[in-house]
C-alpha cells in the first residue's frame, strides 16, 4: 500500500512540474506595471508607472516603440482599428496611430486624483459607436469623440470614478467610490437606473473601485463594503449579493460556466461563486491580496496575486494545476514572509501612515501582479512589478 501511495505522490509531483510554464521572454520597463495589456496582430501594448506606453513584439519581447506621456499609466490601453487610446494619472488622454506612433489627438480632463494607498487603477478607455468612454477621479464619466477627442457628454457621479466602463446593449455600466452603480445611455449619458451598495460599518459608502462584468443579462461587480453583487442588467434590481466578511472585493468578477470568479483583499483568497445564486463553490487560500480580474485558459482559471505569483487552477474544483513565481518574488520573499509563507516576525500590513507605506513598499518589491493575465493560445502575458512576462503553458 505504501508503494502505491508513494507512486501516486511521485506521479502528482511529476505532473505538476511538467505543467509549470516556461518563460519565453521578460521585458523590463522603467516603473511598476499596473494596467492590463492589449494586443493586435503581433504587437503587445502596455503602460507603466514610468509614464511610458510600450509596444512590444509578442513573439520576442523586443521593444518596437515607446511613447512618454509624462505621468504614470495605471490603466489598460484600448485598440480600435489603427488607433491606440490610453490615459495617465495627469488626466491626459491620448489617441496614437498604431503603425506610426504619431499623436492623433490629446485632451486633458482636470481633477484626476488618487484616493489612498490601495487605489491602484485608473479607469480604462472603452470605444463604442465612435465614442471613447472613460471615468475620471473628478467624479464624472465622459464620452469623447473617438476621432477628435471633443467632449460629447458628461455624467457627474459626485465621487471618484476609477472603474472601467462596461458596454452592454447600448448602455454604459459603471460604479463610483460614492458607492453607487449606474446604467447610462451610451449615446447620451442619461441614466437608466442607479443602484446603491449596502455599505459596511467601516466602509459606509460601499465604494466601487473596479469595473464590472456581464453574463446571463446580469451585471457583476465587487465593492469595498465586502460584497460581490449581481444586478439585473435591464432594471438594476439586485439578484444577489454575497458578503466576504473582513475583506474588500476589488477584482472584477470573471464569468464562465455559470460560475463567477473573484479574488479578495484582506482575507487573501481566490473564490468561485455560483453565478445565479452567489453560493460559494470553492476557495483557494493565499497569503496576499488578489485585485486583478482572472482569465481563462481551456478548463482552467488564471489569476495573479500581490505575492508575485501567477496561479492556474481547475475552474470546477479549485485544485492548483501550477503556480509561477516571478524573479522579484523569489528575491524579496524574505521581506514579507518566513520560510513557510506566513508573514515574517515583525511584519504588519497596517499601522501609521509611514508603517503602512513601508509595508506596501515591501509588498511591491515582490513584483505584485496587478494585471489580468492576457491569454493567447498557450502563451500567457502579464505584468509583475516593472516586468512584462510571456509564459509558454501547457494549456489544458
Amino acid at each position: 500500500m505504501r508503494k502505491f501511495i508513494l507512486l501516486g505522490l511521485c506521479l502528482n509531483i511529476f505532473m505538476y512540474l511538467h505543467a509549470v510554464p516556461k518563460v519565453l521572454w521578460k521585458y523590463e520597463t522603467g516603473g511598476r506595471i499596473v494596467g492590463t495589456f492589449s494586443q493586435k496582430d503581433n504587437k503587445l501594448f502596455l503602460g507603466s508607472e514610468d509614464g511610458c506606453l510600450y509596444t512590444l513584439d509578442k513573439r520576442s519581447g523586443k521593444l518596437i516603440s515607446k511613447f512618454d506621456s509624462g505621468s504614470p499609466i495605471r490603466s489598460k490601453p484600448t485598440v480600435s482599428g489603427d488607433t491606440l487610446f490610453f490615459n495617465n494619472a495627469n488626466g491626459d488622454i491620448y489617441a496614437l496611430h498604431i503603425r506610426t506612433g504619431s499623436v492623433l489627438w490629446k485632451t486633458t480632463i482636470a481633477g484626476e486624483k488618487r484616493v489612498d494607498f490601495w487605489d491602484y487603477y485608473l479607469s480604462s478607455p472603452v470605444i463604442h459607436n465612435g465614442l471613447m468612454i472613460i471615468g475620471s477621479g473628478n467624479g464624472s464619466v465622459y464620452a469623447l469623440d473617438a476621432a477628435t477627442g471633443r467632449e460629447k457628454w458628461t455624467f457627474q457621479t459626485g465621487d471618484v470614478v476609477h472603474a472601467d466602463p462596461l458596454l452592454y446593449r447600448e448602455r454604459v455600466y459603471i460604479g463610483s467610490y460614492g458607492g453607487r452603480f449606474y446604467a447610462l445611455d451610451a449615446a447620451t449619458g442619461l441614466p437608466a437606473w442607479d443602484f446603491k451598495t449596502v455599505g459596511d460599518t467601516y466602509f459606509p459608502k460601499g465604494d466601487v473601485q473596479a469595473g464590472a462584468s456581464v453574463a446571463y443579462d446580469r451585471i457583476y461587480f465587487g465593492s469595498r463594503d465586502f460584497n460581490i453583487y449581481a444586478l439585473n442588467a435591464e432594471t438594476g434590481t439586485g439578484m444577489w449579493n454575497t458578503k466576504e466578511l473582513g475583506s474588500w472585493i476589488i477584482a472584477t468578477p470573471a464569468i464562465a460556466d455559470s460560475l463567477a470568479f473573484a479574488g479578495t483583499s484582506d482575507t487573501h483568497a481566490f473564490c468561485c461563486f455560483d453565478a445565479f445564486t452567489g453560493a460559494e463553490r470553492w476557495r483557494v487560500s493565499l497569503n496576499m491580496r488578489v485585485y486583478a480580474e482572472a482569465a481563462f485558459q481551456g478548463t482552467n482559471v488564471l489569476f495573479g496575486c500581490f505575492n508575485g505569483k501567477l496561479y492556474c487552477a481547475d475552474r470546477k474544483t479549485g485544485s492548483i494545476v501550477w503556480e509561477f513565481q516571478s524573479d522579484d518574488s523569489r528575491a524579496n520573499w524574505h521581506k514579507v514572509y518566513d520560510a513557510v509563507g506566513n508573514f515574517r516576525e515583525g511584519f504588519a500590513l497596517y499601522g501609521t501612515e509611514a508603517e503602512t507605506q513601508k509595508a506596501e513598499d515591501d509588498i511591491a518589491s515582490l513584483g505584485s501582479i496587478l494585471t489580468s493575465p492576457l491569454v493567447d493560445g498557450d502563451t500567457v502575458y502579464f505584468g509583475s512589478g516593472r516586468y512584462c512576462y510571456a509564459l509558454e503553458t501547457q494549456g489544458d
